[in-house]
């Protein structure tokens, strides 16, 4: 009996898996450059429009270093899409936040994806749960 490591469903599932991540990779891309962004400038816009994080959460998020966070968050503020505000709960913290430009432009981006919604959009309703439990269990 094949090892879980050789078994040829296992092995193609790998490779799907890594095709996919790297076809994600090349639209989230493509996106962010049609929008005057970097990748990890458009991932951070993208978190931020969700919600005003500080930024060492940020870089926890994206597995970075803080001080590549305060460099995103610079040039993102100088674009005018985000800003620095005093978290309401700690004013000793500060809090980067989308402006009202920058959750446009989140927006704009999240339209610009098409490669992630098309596929999913012809998988059924219950077909779209089972592969996101399915991925939650595997991230778990």
């Amino acid at each position: 009996m094949p090892s879980r490591r050789t078994d040829p469903v296992t092995v193609e599932v790998v490779e799907l898996i890594g095709d996919v991540v790297s076809r994600y990779h090349m639209e989230y891309e493509h996106a962010a450059s049609s929008h005057q962004l970097t990748g990890a400038q458009a991932k951070v816009l993208n978190l931020l429009a969700m919600e005003p994080m500080p930024m060492r959460h940020i870089a926890r998020k994206l597995h970075c270093e803080p001080s590549n966070v305060t460099g995103i968050i610079d040039r993102l503020e100088a674009r005018g899409l985000v800003e620095r505000r005093p978290d309401p709960a700690d004013r000793r913290v500060k809090l980067a936040a989308p402006t009202e430009e920058g959750l446009q432009t989140a927006e704009r981006l999240r339209e610009s994806l098409d490669f992630a919604r098309e596929p999913l959009a012809g998988l059924s309703p219950e077909e779209r749960a089972a592969l996101r439990d399915l991925l939650r269990r595997m991230l778990a």
